[in-house]
C-alpha cells in the first residue's frame, strides 16, 4: 500500500472507530435513534476498511465487531419500531441560545417520508409577517418533497391588533400559491389555541417549544442568515418528536 493509500486507511479506520464509539455512547445514554443513524454510519465504514485491508488478522477481528454492531443496530430498530407502535416514542431535542443550523429542513426531513400527504399545523402566532414569511418557508419545504404532501391544515390565531387585514391577505396568498402547486390549505382560526404542535399522516409529531418562530430576527436584510434559515441563530427552545398510529384531525 502507498504512503497516501496508507494515511487514507488510516484515517478511515480512525472515522470508522470514532463513529462506533459514538453510538455506543447514544446507546448508553437511551438516545436511541441518534445511535442507530451512528451504528449505520459506522459499519459502513468499517467495511470499507475491511475490504482495504490485506492483512486477514485484522480482516477477521473487524468482521466480528461489524457482526456484533449489526446484530445491536438491529435490536435497537426493533426496540425503536415497537415504541412506535405502542405509542410511546419520545425524541427530545434542546436547541440553545444563539445556535445555527436549524433551519426547517434540518428539523424535519427525517419525518417526511415518501407517503405523507397530509400535515396539521396547530401554532397560534401565524399572525406577524416574519411569522407568515415562516410559515410561507415551512410549506416551500413541504412543496419541495421528498414528500406528496396534498393537504395542509392549518389551526391558528387571528392578529389582536390592526395587523389582521394583512394577516387575512398573506394566508390567502399562500393559499393560492400552494393551490398552483396540486396543494390545498386548510385555514382555520380559534381563540383558545395555545399548544404548538405539527403533525404528519405518517404518525410523527412534533412539538416546538416556540413553535416555527424560533428563529431571531436578523441583524440586516443584508446579513447572513437572513435568507438561509441554517445559518440564522436560533431563541433556546426544546422540540419533542413523537410517534403515534393515529394522527389527530382538527
Amino acid at each position: 500500500m502507498s504512503r497516501a493509500g496508507s494515511n487514507g486507511y488510516a484515517a478511515l479506520e480512525r472515522a470508522g472507530a470514532e463513529t462506533v464509539k459514538r453510538a455506543v455512547q447514544l446507546d448508553v445514554a437511551g438516545r436511541f435513534q441518534e445511535s442507530l443513524v451512528c451504528y449505520q454510519e459506522g459499519i459502513d465504514l468499517l467495511l470499507q476498511v475491511v475490504k482495504a485491508t490485506t492483512d486477514e488478522a485484522k480482516k477477521q477481528r473487524y468482521r466480528q465487531k461489524i457482526s456484533e454492531y449489526m446484530t445491536r443496530a438491529e435490536d435497537i430498530k426493533k426496540h425503536i419500531e415497537k415504541e412506535k407502535e405502542d405509542g410511546k416514542y419520545h425524541k427530545q431535542i434542546r436547541i440553545e441560545e444563539n445556535a445555527t443550523g436549524f433551519g426547517y429542513e434540518k428539523l424535519f426531513q427525517e419525518y417526511l417520508t415518501e407517503i405523507v400527504s397530509e400535515v396539521w399545523v396547530e401554532d397560534p402566532y401565524i399572525r406577524q409577517v416574519h411569522q407568515l414569511y415562516n410559515f410561507l418557508r415551512f410549506c416551500e419545504m413541504l412543496v419541495k418533497g421528498p414528500c406528496k404532501v396534498k393537504t395542509i391544515h392549518l389551526l391558528t390565531s387571528y392578529d389582536e391588533g390592526s395587523g389582521r387585514s394583512q394577516q387575512m391577505t398573506a394566508l390567502e396568498e399562500i393559499k393560492q400559491s400552494l393551490s398552483n402547486y396540486g396543494v390545498t390549505l386548510n385555514i382555520d382560526f380559534s381563540s383558545s389555541i395555545h399548544d404548538r404542535e405539527i403533525r404528519f399522516n405518517n404518525g410523527w409529531m412534533i412539538k416546538i417549544g416556540r413553535g416555527l418562530d424560533y428563529f431571531k430576527k436578523p441583524q440586516g436584510r443584508f446579513s447572513i442568515g437572513y435568507c438561509d434559515f441554517d445559518l440564522r441563530p436560533c431563541h433556546e427552545t426544546t422540540v419533542d418528536v413523537f410517534h403515534t398510529k393515529h394522527t389527530k384531525k382538527m
